[in-house]
């Protein structure tokens, strides 16, 4: 497979297009983001240990059955993955309040919701992807009804297949985000990335920080908490 023109810069991402028409090359940056963007950095190794985690939790999905983007790791910091038109929408899957949502609702980080909250975000840097509900994104034209309802359900079955996993490497699920694609068959499938970029992940025995927050609260340094998550991983 040949790697083509630049199609999109990201991020934390760079998508090319190859010689072979329904098939992109993801090239993971060492970027680091937060605040949408607002505070940002350059942190050596980061792309490939997001690289390297996505394709390990992508693999462990394939496994459970849930399809994904997600072709083969072509080097520590590139992967091989389908074209698929992007809904533009964030999917966040929240297991435990923390973040915005203990903020906006006055809650104690750390409590576990009696089910998992799904929750809409409109994908857009000027308006800072805000908030929206399923009237909203019929209104967006985002999605029909029937893609928002099997959205929901791929991302509450992701969200319990990655519960299992991480529990098994003794890490707590507090929240995460996906986004989803369609393929040129129609098919909608999981898409961009999962990494502790994308979730908040706590160690189950202390509730350490093994995630981008570490470095969104200035916590300390972002690479050894990446390399721990990988590690456990690779032990899985």
């Amino acid at each position: 497979m040949e790697r083509k023109e630049l199609l999109y810069t990201g991020k934390a991402k760079k998508m090319y297009a190859t010689d072979q028409e329904n098939v992109l090359w993801a090239e993971y940056l060492n970027q680091a983001t937060a605040l949408n963007g607002v505070k940002k950095d350059t942190i050596e190794g980061k792309g490939k240990l997001n690289n390297q985690i996505t394709g390990r939790i992508f693999e462990y999905l394939a496994e459970k059955g849930i399809a994904s983007h997600y072709l083969q790791e072509l080097s520590e910091t590139e992967q091989s993955v389908k074209r698929v038109n992007m809904f533009p929408l964030e999917v966040v899957v929240r297991n435990v309040s923390a973040g915005s949502f203990a903020k906006r609702f006055g809650m104690e980080e750390g409590v576990d919701l009696p089910f998992p909250v799904l929750e809409f975000y409109y994908k857009d840097d000027a308006l800072n992807d805000p908030f929206i509900n399923d009237a909203h994104v019929q209104v967006l034209g985002a999605a029909t009804d029937a893609e928002v309802a099997e959205i929901k359900q791929q991302a509450l079955k992701i969200n319990a297949a990655l519960i299992e996993m991480f529990k098994g490497i003794g890490i707590r699920l507090i929240d995460f985000k996906i986004e989803f694609g369609k393929t040129a068959e129609g098919e909608i499938i999981l898409a961009d990335e999962i990494s502790p970029d994308t979730c908040r992940l706590w160690d189950i025995e202390t509730n350490e920080h093994l995630d981008k927050d570490i470095y969104r609260r200035d916590l300390g340094d972002l690479i050894p908490v990446y390399v721990e998550v990988l590690d456990r991983l690779n032990k899985m």
